[in-house]
């Protein structure tokens, strides 16, 4: 099979669970990228080019992704703009460091362990999730926010994830933030760690272009069309689903930092 085929299947892959979960979508991408190539025969592809590609993927994913809950008024401005600046700072830093780390282990190891924590938090109860939520009288804490969004995005930032499918459950979990203002709000906070990543890899030179490519085209309608599902759906499902694919991704990256 070509490369470029498979790759656009899979961006369609990711970008729909991406609007339908409100992640940028690498959880999802980055083990696709690196472990199905191989079963078509396709030579495998290096965490560093993985990286790479996964970030791109993440930033068409997160601008339409932006537009379609925005729709549904589920997208905080005060939230965006604390979370989206810090992480914007975080992540420019660490996806311009990844460059400097050899060892790719590491770079997985780091990816498993944020998805492991993050499939954790995911099935922790939301506090905020009890009763009707609306955003103009939806408040946090800046404190809390700030400390999970840059966490999230230096690690995020070195193994070309915008932190996307850690920072919901850290939202819902740690800044008490409802889920689907969490999932909105998302989309947008994570634009600007995944802007800042992209460009610490592209200026560094991490992104090989024509898969890039492929992969931005076929993620924007995919996006839109697991958006529009999502609201559709109730908040206990979409829970589930965020958990079940994070954790997944957790045991086959577990499995590949020691070896199998």
């Amino acid at each position: 099979m070509d490369l470029y085929l498979l790759v656009a299947g899979l961006a369609l892959v990711a970008g729909f669970l991406s609007g339908l979960l409100g992640i940028g979508g690498g959880i999802v991408m980055a083990p696709l990228l690196l472990y199905v190539p191989p079963l078509f025969g396709l030579p495998p592809l290096s965490m560093h080019v993985v990286a790479g590609l996964t970030i791109v993927q993440g930033l068409a994913a997160c601008l339409s992704g932006v537009v379609v809950h925005h729709r549904f008024n589920c997208v905080s401005r005060g939230l965006t703009c604390w979370m989206g600046l810090t992480i914007f700072v975080a992540a420019l830093f660490g996806g311009a460091y990844a460059g400097q780390v050899a060892n790719e282990v590491l770079l997985l190891l780091i990816f498993g362990l944020m998805a492991f924590v993050a499939a954790i938090l995911v099935f922790v109860p939301a506090v905020a999730d009890k009763g009707n939520v609306e955003l103009e009288g939806f408040s946090f804490s800046r404190a809390r926010a700030v400390l999970a969004a840059g966490s999230v995005g230096v690690l995020g930032g070195m193994v070309g994830q915008g932190g996307s499918f850690i920072l919901i459950p850290l939202m819902t979990t740690f800044v008490r933030v409802p889920t689907r203002i969490a999932i909105g709000s998302n989309m947008a906070i994570v634009f600007l760690s995944t802007l800042a990543a992209f460009l610490g890899k592209a200026f560094t030179g991490q992104i090989v272009w024509p898969p890039a490519l492929v992969i931005a085209v076929a993620v924007v309608p995919a996006v839109q069309l697991g958006g529009m599902l999502s609201h559709r759906l109730p908040v206990a499902r979409l829970r589930m689903l965020l958990g079940t694919c994070i954790g997944l991704a957790a045991v086959r990256i577990g499995f590949s930092v020691f070896g199998y």
